[in-house]
């Protein structure tokens, strides 16, 4: 059936030099027609919670908590429990931090936990061992 072309040597092109074997391995890469769909995907599908607001009888708890530790400061075995905005969308995340409070700044409204700011309003929940003994007195 190719007898008569089995034998015959490839016709090239003298006008074009041969390419590379990257060259040739190249045009079999895949391609992205939708450069950064995937991303977008990632994005959307994305899981975010929304912050809590909490009621006055929960803020006047945790500001008798914030109270007690700038009493006592510097105070270890703290365990704050605090809302991080989402920079890209609506909503965010809670992060819990244990450390050693070191300043509580009520004119800027901040704590200083193990050398990080947090702003009091993020805050939801402290605890402490502290706690415990103050409510057995």
């Amino acid at each position: 059936m190719y007898d008569d072309i089995i034998n015959v040597s490839y016709p090239f092109d003298l006008n074009h030099k041969r390419m590379s074997e990257y060259e040739r391995c190249s045009q079999f890469m895949p391609f992205s027609a939708l450069t950064g769909y995937k991303d977008a995907i990632i994005e959307t599908t994305r899981i975010t919670n929304d912050r809590i607001i909490l009621d006055d009888e929960a803020k006047e708890i945790l500001d008798s908590k914030i109270n007690i530790i700038k009493s006592k400061l510097p105070i270890d075995g703290v365990s704050i429990v605090y809302f991080v905005p989402d920079l890209k969308k609506n909503g965010g995340k809670y992060e819990n931090i244990s450390g050693t409070v070191r300043k509580i700044d009520l004119y800027n409204n901040v704590i200083v936990i193990n050398d990080k700011k947090i702003y009091i309003d993020d805050i939801i929940n402290i605890e402490s061992d502290i706690f415990n003994i103050v409510d057995d007195v």
